[in-house]
């Protein structure tokens, strides 16, 4: 009984005691993640060996850490760094707090003066050396501080007298990357005095030498270890890239490390030569062993020029690579590089003026009663006294014939640079650049042709050498014989011989290899424009007419005839006379001509013929400027429009579009900002007629066609957003920010039609959560746009987002009805330039009526040759789709070996695709066409470069699509069924 009583009194109390603590506050646990400092030390604890510890530290080492760990990591390595005896231990430590050093958002001055007290222990020169490239490291995460500069210098001045090449590499890499060249340093490196170099600073005993850290660098140049010279090298040079001048006194001393017995020295002493060139080219320097003297820069390509000779092929590559950028250099230096021979020894001669001054000076003149008494009395070294060294003779001469294939390939590139910037060097390197169009390797072939099509217009190609250019149209490279088309583009030449031989070779390559047809035409049209006088006395024999006798009409298919019309039309436009020569077919293949290949055929004033209409508008030269301002009335005509239910609105957003479209086909250059105004404006007339009246105030099963047409219409819009976005190039931030905010009306739109044709609340969730959520990521993308945007369709949104968030989805629905219907026209602000990427496709051609057959289940491969413009990486964006006829597609993507850039935002795509089906009755053509991959999670980083939103990815997430550019082909295939 008592038990019973004191269990019952015992829940009582309890009662009473629990029930205030059910009034008390839950207790917050905060989650955090284990210490890395506490496991790293726990690892290296239980590490029994060296071994065991290493790759505790390599495992640990390929993990991440938090910046706010950092501090704590090091202390430990450090910790760990003074009780390890293993040199191969510690070395990784100081590895591993070099690259702790480097994690983002930390602050690696709290290490600093724990990573210098190793240096009190340490004796191993390895670890030693790898503490140096530690501080290297801090120092350049800090680069504004002054005080740690310093005092990593000191440092690196204390141990630039260690013996291991290691830890002086590592020195001298200390002060080429921090040091600066009037910040004296004292003897014993114990700081930093603000003293005059050579003098004595305050305070400090006249016996310290003071030094700055170009003078010290410049003591190792003679340093007994071939890598520690090279590293003094670098070091000189990183101080020139970092801005510092360096002095000029050093000039002897690069000079003399030209001959040095290791090529690394070698090679970096020639970079340091040319930059000293650069910075004193007028200074006057003097020739050993003789009074002469010369200038700097003069000097130095002298000196460079002999390198080219020199026995190892990565110096030669340096040589004269760094030749080509020397365009300061007196002409008859530069001349001297093409000729072996050496003019008078290349000493100066005197005039007739001063030698007779110095026999009237002597007081004598030769009677001729005595044998050879005018004769020099004194013996000439003439190897002494060259005013260029004689391995500068023909210096580009050895480098054109060098054995290696990369010193070929620079002595070309140092040519062509040279070439533009003399017209008189450019004639005298011609022979050689085309005698380099024989080399064996492919590469230097091509690189030679580029090379003269650089320099092509100071330039004239005499007989002998065009017939050596047109053999190369032999090659069965195809980018070879591509190139050399460009170049006879581009080139002149002096006679009508040359002419009709580089015609008759081309119709040999068209022979040859038909493929080419394009290019062939593409050159005899510029062969036409640049010579219409050499042209002219050919054309009786080109177009094979006859004074007295009828000639038959040639075949219009024949490729070889349309290159021959093709040359003789575009050297007419520029020589009227020529028109009298035609016979009557020839008018009418120009007029067919003019139709089908108007890109090849020019528009010319023929004699009882009226000009085609617009032509003379088109090209005038006023056209450009007129098209420009229609454009921009175009435009300033459609921002009347203040909402897009105002009466009229349709009418005006059809008459305009009809024209921008109308623009862009008369006008190539004007084409990208015309195409892309007209596709912004179709997307808002697609928006206009999808919020007509007669949609919203009736019921949805009274409307369904024009539901339908609305829910097509907002589908159509977001892609033609993706179009305007990816298919144009040169867009800023401000039309980016305007395709955004259409998109956002597309995607309002289509919530909208979501909600009027489904019941319940449940589906709508969560597509208004995503929707509020891209709201939101275009603020935060487009922040700086936002007060251009104030009575746009976001705009007012934004002005409502704190409702936003709170309301229901019926609510969302009905305020985003409300504000399409009453937002502003936004308008269109073009930017300077706009292009629209575009695709030809020149092969497969689709006119042939033969079918590709091949073996059912089998492969066949289609050839594919297509010209790319304005496009952004194509290597990645570009893809081959091919459709069959019973619906099946295949995207294909071409190897990055498979594009070519002949210009500037131009690419050539030249790829096979395989094709393959089961058997057909009878051949069916497929359709071949290019697509433009694009990815919406390239779009901080192709757009937006400020810290904001770095890393911030739009709300829709990773969006891929493609969009077909270019006009498809279709091609008749023939799969047959296997024979058995």
């Amino acid at each position: 009984m008592a038990a019973h009583l004191k269990k019952r009194v015992y829940e009582e109390f309890s009662k009473v005691v629990q029930l205030p603590q059910e009034e008390a506050p839950a207790k917050k646990l905060r989650l955090t993640k284990p210490s890395k400092s506490a496991a790293l030390h726990i690892d290296l604890c239980k590490a029994s060996n060296p071994t065991d510890a290493l790759q505790y530290l390599l495992h640990f080492a390929r993990s991440s850490v938090e910046a706010e760990s950092v501090e704590g990591v090091v202390r430990i390595l450090l910790e760990h760094y003074y009780k390890e005896q293993d040199n191969s231990v510690r070395l990784k430590i100081a590895s591993l707090i070099g690259l702790l050093s480097k994690t983002q958002n930390f602050n690696p001055e709290s290490i600093l003066d724990d990573t210098l007290n190793t240096f009190n222990t340490e004796k191993s020169h390895q670890v030693l050396a790898q503490l140096l490239d530690t501080l290297l490291v801090i120092g350049t995460q800090l680069p504004e501080s002054l005080i740690v500069r310093h005092r990593l210098i000191e440092v690196a001045y204390k141990h630039l007298s260690d013996t291991y090449f290691g830890v002086r590499n590592k020195c001298l890499q200390l002060l080429g990357c921090l040091g600066n060249v009037d910040t004296p340093l004292n003897k014993d490196g114990q700081g930093l005095v603000p003293a005059v170099i050579g003098g004595s600073a305050p305070g400090v005993s006249g016996g310290v030498c003071v030094r700055d850290a170009q003078s010290l660098i410049s003591d190792y140049f003679a340093d007994q270890d071939p890598r520690v010279r090279t590293a003094a090298i670098k070091a000189m040079l990183q101080l020139h890239e970092r801005g510092l001048k360096i002095q000029q006194t050093i000039y002897d001393q690069a000079c003399q490390l030209l001959c040095d017995d290791y090529e690394q020295v070698r090679s970096a002493a020639v970079q340091m030569v040319w930059v000293l060139s650069q910075l004193y080219p007028e200074s006057i320097v003097p020739i050993p062993s003789s009074n002469e003297q010369v200038r700097l820069v003069d000097d130095s390509f002298g000196k460079i020029s002999h390198m080219v000779s020199d026995g190892s092929w990565v110096v030669r590559v340096q040589a004269a690579k760094t030749l080509g950028n020397m365009l300061q250099v007196s002409p008859h230096f530069l001349e001297q590089t093409l000729d072996k021979k050496l003019m008078s020894d290349l000493r100066r001669k005197r005039t007739a003026h001063e030698r007779a001054k110095e026999l009237y000076a002597s007081g004598e003149f030769s009677s001729g009663r005595k044998w050879a008494d005018d004769a020099p009395k004194e013996k000439v070294d003439t190897s002494a006294v060259n005013l260029i060294a004689s391995g500068a003779c023909g210096a580009f001469v050895h480098g054109l014939e060098d054995e290696m294939y990369e010193v070929r390939i620079a002595a070309v590139d140092a040519l062509s640079a040279l070439a533009q910037s003399s017209a008189s060097f450019a004639e005298k390197c011609l022979d050689f650049l085309v005698d380099m169009f024989n080399d064996e390797i492919e590469e230097v072939r091509l690189q030679s042709i580029h090379v003269l099509r650089q320099i092509s217009t100071n330039i004239t190609l005499r007989e002998d050498q065009l017939d050596t250019v047109l053999a190369v149209l032999e090659d069965s490279s195809r980018d070879i014989r591509e190139a050399l088309h460009e170049l006879l583009c581009f080139t002149n030449v002096s006679t009508k011989e040359c002419i009709q031989l580089a015609l008759l070779e081309l119709l040999k390559n068209l022979t040859k290899y038909p493929t080419d047809r394009n290019s062939v035409w593409k050159c005899l049209k510029f062969l036409g424009c640049r010579h219409p006088t050499l042209v002219l006395p050919l054309v009786p024999e080109l177009l094979s007419t006859h004074p007295y006798f009828h000639t038959p009409e040639p075949d219009m298919d024949d490729p070889a005839y349309i290159a021959v019309l093709v040359l003789v039309f575009n050297a007419a436009q520029s020589c009227p006379t020529m028109t009298a020569l035609f016979s009557d077919h020839t008018f009418r293949h120009y007029t067919y001509l003019r139709d089908s290949l108007s890109h090849l055929v020019p528009p010319l004033r023929l004699p009882g013929r009226t000009q085609a209409p617009g032509v003379s508008g088109i090209e005038g030269s006023g056209s450009v400027e007129s098209a420009q301002l229609f454009l921009q009335q175009s435009l300033s005509r459609i921002s009347t429009i203040h909402n897009l239910q105002d009466p009229g609105a349709q009418d005006l957003l059809n008459f305009t579009i009809r024209d921008l479209q109308r623009l862009g086909e008369l006008q190539t250059e004007l084409a990208g900002a015309a195409d892309f105004s007209a596709t912004y404006l179709r997307c808002q007339l697609l928006l206009t007629k999808a919020l007509q009246e007669k949609l919203w105030t009736m019921a949805v099963p009274l409307c369904l066609k024009h539901n339908a047409m609305a829910t097509a219409a907002a589908k159509q819009m977001l892609e033609e957003t993706y179009k305007l976005e990816f298919l144009y190039s040169g867009l800023e931030n401000r039309q980016v920010a305007t395709i955004h905010h259409v998109r956002l009306q597309a995607k309002a739109l289509q919530l909208v039609l979501t909600a009027r044709t489904r019941r319940g609340v449940e589906p709508l969730i969560s597509v208004c959560e995503k929707f509020l959520q891209e709201v939101e990521s275009f603020q935060r993308l487009f922040v700086v746009e936002l007060p251009h945007l104030q009575e746009s369709f976001v705009g007012k949104l934004l002005d409502l987002s704190p409702k936003l968030s709170a309301c229901k989805p019926g609510e969302l629905v009905k305020i985003l009805q409300t504000t399409l219907r009453q937002s502003g026209f936004l308008n269109l602000q073009l930017p300077k330039q706009v292009q629209r990427a575009s695709a030809t496709i020149i092969e497969p051609t689709g006119e042939s009526d033969n079918p590709l057959r091949f073996t059912s289940g089998l492969v066949v491969a289609l050839d594919i040759d297509a010209t790319l413009e304005h496009v952004q990486d194509p290597h990645n964006t570009v893809k081959v789709q091919v459709l069959y006829p019973d619906g099946q597609s295949h995207v294909i993507q071409p190897k990055p070996g498979d594009f070519r850039s002949p210009g500037p935002h131009r690419h050539r795509l030249i790829t096979q695709v395989y094709l393959s089906h089961s058997a057909w009755t009878e051949a069916c053509q497929i359709e071949v066409r290019l697509l433009l991959a694009y990815s919406s999670s390239r779009l901080c980083k192709a757009v937006w470069s400020d810290s904001s939103t770095e890393g911030l990815q739009p709300a829709e997430g990773a969006t891929e699509g493609t969009i077909p550019f270019g006009k498809p082909v279709k091609v008749f295939i023939m799969p047959k069924p296997a024979r058995r």
